[in-house]
């Protein structure tokens, strides 16, 4: 079955009341991606003022300036989302991931119980029966109680010398409950996907899962102008093997989603929104299985603002902005084909990420070697915008 995108599945609750901004593909003589803002008459195109998302949250007056842009008129929401699923026409307007120049990162290790199923696929080798025994062991021993630790405080130390004792002391634990974040870099620019399009698994995978997340838009000042959702995608027996695999379990193919649209902070919308933010995550597989989960950003071990100033300082600067993704409480521990086998995916499983204040992120589950190649890297971006006369 399609894919199919409707204002119902994809806008936030309160619909087109937040300041809402995407990417989408505008067709035509002059064929290219345009930043686009949604609004009640309709979907404009920012290009004439803007040429890159990147460059429109630079601007020091971003929310006046749109209030001020015109824009050009493209189509309306429901005929953009119609041509943004499975199938779209390439005549039409259809809907793009919305990042292009910036970097995208991410933060691994900031929920408790995802903490503790890093150290469990580390224990295990990557193999997915050897989990559950030692599930129950580490559980036994750590509880769920780390996420009232608060990361690099005398506590935590004192925790870490336990763990040590006990042998259960981990990398993941480090950077989990020790003063350093661990941030990575997620995907290379303009290698995501958005929504209504496929998401890509390694074919040598055979434990692997979805990662619900908030992801922030942080532009080269540091300053976060707003929030998204995605999917980072894991490789959970790539990693589990060596944590030196961590980017060949992350970095593939599809394997970063990001959308429906950036929700910039404004009057209706801002930071506290996003750490009372809860991730719904739903998988329907052609097969009947069906996994419900939730990420609550409550439940977060370290604040978003930490992580985001661990991730651009004196140290590290983005002259194009990044994104970052914030982790994510949930991980799928549910049998799926049989008892102590888990989760996994299958091909052909439907993906759908979301939350109240951020809308839906819908995608379906290939393998890496069978979606659609990234082919449109930053060269053909600049030749883009510059036969457009955008540069």
């Amino acid at each position: 079955m399609p894919l199919l995108l409707t204002s119902e599945n994809t806008l936030p609750a309160d619909g087109l009341k937040g300041t809402l901004i995407g990417r989408a593909w505008v067709p035509g003589d002059l064929a290219g991606p345009s930043p686009i803002q949604l609004r009640d008459e309709g979907v404009y195109d920012l290009s004439s003022s803007s040429s890159t998302l990147s460059a429109l949250f630079e601007r020091p007056d971003l929310l006046s300036h749109l209030r001020e842009a015109p824009g050009t008129y493209l189509c309306s929401v429901a005929e953009l989302l119609a041509n943004s699923g499975s199938q779209r026409d390439p005549r039409l307007p259809s809907l793009l991931p919305p990042a292009d120049l910036q970097v995208i990162k991410a933060a691994g290790v900031t929920f408790a119980a995802s903490m503790v199923e890093r150290v469990i696929e580390e224990r295990a080798g990557g193999n997915p029966q050897k989990a559950e025994s030692i599930r129950a062991k580490v559980r036994n021993i750590i509880g769920d109680n780390l996420r009232n630790v608060v990361p690099g405080s005398d506590s935590a130390q004192q925790l870490k010398e336990l763990l040590i004792e006990q042998d259960l002391w981990s990398q993941y634990l480090e950077v989990g409950i020790g003063p350093d974040a661990e941030i990575f870099t997620k995907a290379p620019v303009l290698a995501s996907v958005g929504s209504g399009m496929d998401i890509g698994l390694h074919p040598g995978s055979t434990w692997n899962n979805p990662e619900p997340e908030v992801v922030l838009v942080v532009n080269s000042r540091g300053e976060v102008v707003g929030a998204t959702l995605g999917n980072d995608v894991n490789l959970r027996d790539f990693e589990g093997r060596s944590a030196l695999l961590l980017s060949k379990a992350k970095d593939n193919n599809g394997s970063c989603s990001i959308g429906p649209f950036i929700r910039l902070f404004d009057e209706s919308f801002g930071i506290d929104d996003i750490r009372s933010c809860d991730v719904d995550l739903r998988v329907e597989g052609e097969d009947g299985f069906v996994l419900n989960g939730r990420s609550s950003m409550s439940q977060i071990s370290r604040d978003p603002l930490d992580l985001v100033n661990q991730t651009i300082n004196r140290n590290h600067q983005y002259p194009d902005g990044f994104l970052l993704f914030m982790g994510t409480l949930f991980a799928p521990t549910e049998d799926r084909d049989h008892p102590g086998g888990g989760f996994t995916h299958k091909l052909h499983d439907r993906v759908t990420i979301s939350s109240a204040q951020l809308g839906g992120l819908h995608n379906r589950v290939n393998h890496s070697n069978a979606i659609a190649p990234w082919d449109f890297g930053v060269l053909a971006l600049m030749k883009n915008l510059s036969r457009r006369q955008l540069l």
